[in-house]
């Protein structure tokens, strides 16, 4: 007879083990983790261990923050020994540039509330006296000291111990054979030692999630790639000290050294050459499995060390340990549920599994337990790659990440292999016109008409924004904007069906609206322009990114029963143009013999045109703050009504804007994006309670209205810099941390810097004086009462 469990996890590695461990404390304690050898036999038994704060942006970061803070305190708790060192760490600059990384972490960091410090060459001496500051030419670094370092087989075994207290139960040398999805929903799991039907599988198999996942039916873009460090024989300087050094990272030898016992572990990433493995799957005999060293091309980086650290270079080297750490194309872990299915979720893909595993755990613990995270997963769904990211993309993308391990990730840093996998019909106009390319969703979006040089400060690329946004502003721009997800929901109950599942009250037909889609804990699962074209056909609309997110979020896991209701995915056959600005309808008007006025097409109107024989659905609305029509039309014909506009509107000083002057437009209307819109926020906390009708039934509403924000959003004008805002900075009020930055441009139609941020109650008032750690400095910011560009939307509606 079968056994019967309320969750199955699958793979004893440090994230199975943060899972089980994080569901068995919300009280889920019928969960059974099952390891087909021992615990930590994967990735997990050779991981150096590092725990680090030191990391940007929120939810990434708080992550890491919990991983300190849990192994910390979890001895006491289980009686495991974790060998929790607390060293602190250090990341050193040798460059200008160098600087701005590392001030922009800190500021990042301590807008999470921890502890971060940029300090001189003197005090890096201090700390780690091994190493030679001035032969580097070292500026300066960031010293984060509440970080260190854990032994991963402890942390696995006392995560497994802290379930298991509760009741939950590992059961190791029991390898999974096959997962079937009974029509029940639950999951029949077969073992080496029998059948377990389960409501919830989590695939957290490490090297083996792929096959796993395949089992399921699932192609998961995950590729394991080979990881150094050497251990040297030991270094007497070690013994004179009076603290640990801080575990030290730098690109120059692109990697980091740490004290271990009385030895130096040194990790490398041979970016030169690096080594994927296991193409074809990871035997399922394999277990505590090293590699040969590849000194070829590991040496010229640990020469680099000794140029560093000269007292390691004449250190007998011990140990080499070269094993597989699991890569996704982008590098972020696959949290969250698994694409197509119900009641499948992945906790793989993880690099950093002893850094990610409590964090991740818990947050996944949080989705499955009360419907949503705590902490935004937008960068984490599984669902972020569509069906296009196959093993060949998988491996080449996770080749290139690997290589930019430790090099300065660039805000307009993109990935340069496996481009073009998604192009719009009007991509060669754009070429042509001098586009440089950004990646949504694996579309080819334009995000800027001319060259953007790297850095963290304004570049040459700021006077060609601006002169994107004038077009706009003053005369007339054209954007291809076709990187969106766009459905068609149509039959008898489609209206009722969206009336429950979205926020908003349907459009009557020939309009559109603005919706949040929530969740069961009120906050937003996503966000939608919904236009209606006819008594029973709706056109949804959504980010790229969020294509596989949200379509599996409307037919399998809102709940909201399908009653004569159909939907079909338009996204690839269906292209987007946007034309905007002052003389839009004089240039529109001039391509199609259809009536386009103020009358027949008001603002946030949509009706059917057709341009040359093309037809399409114009929706008179944009982010631009402007005049604008989205032009939805067929993807294969948008080159041709590109040209057709184009040259219309030639007479009116037409010009081509990407998303960067986007931003910048949307900044100075203080429309939100995907920053703020995420799964950690509600209708409250991103003031949109006008986009919610809570005088009708739907999902989430119960939640949304009893929920109390825990800080609510502020546009933010910086004064006189010469750079902005990045994202993900501290700000503060009289000395105190009160919130921090979601988006920032600079407003060139206003002339000012602008920025969006999560703001505690008692700062959010207008005029209120703050200040954003920013670059090193403290830059003084004032609280906007409302968007500084057309408050009362005047120009909307011409």
């Amino acid at each position: 007879m079968a056994e019967h469990a309320r969750v199955v996890v699958i793979g004893g590695g440090n994230m199975g083990a943060g899972v089980l461990y994080h569901l068995a404390h919300m009280g889920w304690t019928d969960c059974i983790l099952l390891e087909k050898a021992e615990l930590t036999s994967g990735a997990t038994w050779h991981a150096a261990g590092l725990v680090s704060r030191m990391i940007g942006g929120q939810a990434l970061g708080s992550i890491h923050d919990y991983g300190v803070d849990l192994y910390k305190r979890i001895e006491a708790e289980t009686e495991v020994g974790v060998s929790w060192h607390n060293c602190g760490s250090l990341r050193v600059a040798t460059s200008p540039d160098h600087m701005d990384w590392i001030n922009h972490i800190r500021d990042a960091v301590l807008a999470r509330g921890q502890e971060a410090h940029v300090i001189d060459a003197a005090e890096v001496a201090r700390l780690n006296p091994l190493y030679d500051v001035a032969a580097a030419g070292v500026l300066g670094a960031v010293y984060t000291p509440d970080d260190g370092h854990v032994d991963p087989s402890g942390t696995c075994q006392a995560l497994a111990k802290g379930a298991r207290q509760l009741g939950a139960k590992v059961r190791r040398n029991c390898r999974v054979l096959a997962t079937r999805q009974l029509r029940s929903g639950e999951w029949e799991v077969t073992t080496e030692q029998g059948v377990i039907i389960a409501q919830h599988v989590v695939n957290a198999a490490g090297y083996h999630a792929r096959q796993v996942g395949q089992m399921a039916g699932l192609d998961l873009p995950i590729t394991t790639m080979l990881h150094h460090y050497v251990v040297t024989d030991a270094v007497p300087e070690f013994e004179a000290m009076v603290h640990e050094i801080p575990v030290t990272r730098d690109d120059y030898f692109c990697g980091y050294v740490r004290r271990e016992q009385g030895s130096a572990l040194i990790g490398l990433y041979d970016k030169q050459d690096p080594q994927a493995v296991w193409l074809d799957g990871c035997p399922w005999d394999s277990a505590n499995e090293l590699f040969e060293p590849n000194w070829d091309g590991i040496t010229p980086w640990l020469e680099n060390c000794f140029e560093r650290m000269p007292a390691l270079m004449n250190r007998g080297i011990k140990r080499v340990v070269n094993g597989g750490i699991t890569y996704t194309p982008d590098g972020a872990m696959l949290l969250g549920p698994a694409p197509g299915l119900t009641n499948y979720w992945l906790a793989c893909g993880a690099t950093v599994g002893i850094a990610w595993g409590p964090g991740a755990g818990r947050a996944l613990a949080e989705w499955m337990v009360e419907g949503s995270a705590n902490i935004s997963t937008r960068a984490f769904d599984p669902r972020r790659f569509g069906i296009w990211a196959d093993a060949n993309f998988a491996r080449r993308r996770a080749t290139e990440d690997y290589t930019l391990r430790q090099a300065m990730p660039y805000p307009q840093h993109q990935r340069q292999s496996c481009r073009n996998v998604k192009r719009s019909g009007a991509h060669e106009r754009t070429v042509a016109l001098g586009a440089l390319f950004e990646e949504a969703g694996g579309w080819e979006r334009p995000r800027l008409f001319g060259d953007e040089p790297m850095g963290w400060r304004r570049t040459s690329a700021f006077d060609q924004t601006a002169a994107e946004c004038a077009a706009v502003r003053q005369r007339v721009g054209l954007a291809d904007l076709s990187a969106f997800a766009k459905f068609w929901i149509e039959g008898p109950g489609a209206e009722a069906w969206l009336n429950a599942v979205c926020a908003n009250r349907m459009p009557q037909e020939g309009r559109t609206c603005l919706t949040l889609l929530l969740n069961r804990k009120g906050t937003i699962e996503g966000e939608a322009t919904i236009a209606r074209t006819g008594p029973e056909r709706f056109y949804f609309v959504t980010g790229a990114p969020s294509e596989r997110r949200v379509w599996d979020w409307l037919t399998l896991h809102c709940g909201v029963p399908m009653d004569d209701v159909t939907i079909v995915n338009a996204t690839d056959e269906t292209g987007i143009l946007c034309i905007a600005g002052p003389q839009a309808r004089d240039v529109l008007a001039a391509c199609t013999d259809d009536d386009i006025s103020n009358d027949s097409l008001r603002w946030l109107g949509c009706k059917p045109l057709t341009v040359a024989g093309i037809p399409l659905l114009a929706m008179r609305l944009s982010f631009t703050g402007e005049l604008a029509y989205e032009l939805h039309a067929p993807n294969g014909q948008l080159g041709t009504l590109w040209d057709i506009l184009w040259q219309a509107g030639q007479t009116y000083g037409i010009g081509a804007f990407g998303t960067k002057a986007l931003d910048s437009l949307r900044l100075e209307k203080f429309y939100r994006g995907g920053h703020e819109l995420a799964n950690d926020a509600s209708h409250k906390d991103v003031c949109q309670d006008r986009f919610a009708a809570p005088d009708k039934d739907f999902l989430g509403r119960a939640a949304m209205l009893a929920r109390q924000p825990r800080g609510r959003i502020a546009l933010l004008a910086l004064d006189g810099e010469e750079t902005d805002a990045l994202m993900g900075e501290a700000v503060f009020h009289d000395g105190r941390l009160v919130g921090s930055i979601t988006s920032a441009a600079y407003g060139h139609s206003v002339g000012t810097s602008l920025a969006i941020a999560f703001l505690k109650e008692s700062a959010r008032a207008p005029g209120t004086a703050l200040t954003v750690s920013l670059l090193g400095k403290q830059v003084a910011a004032t609280v906007l009462p409302d968007a500084p560009w057309d408050p009362g939307n005047a120009r909307l509606k011409v």
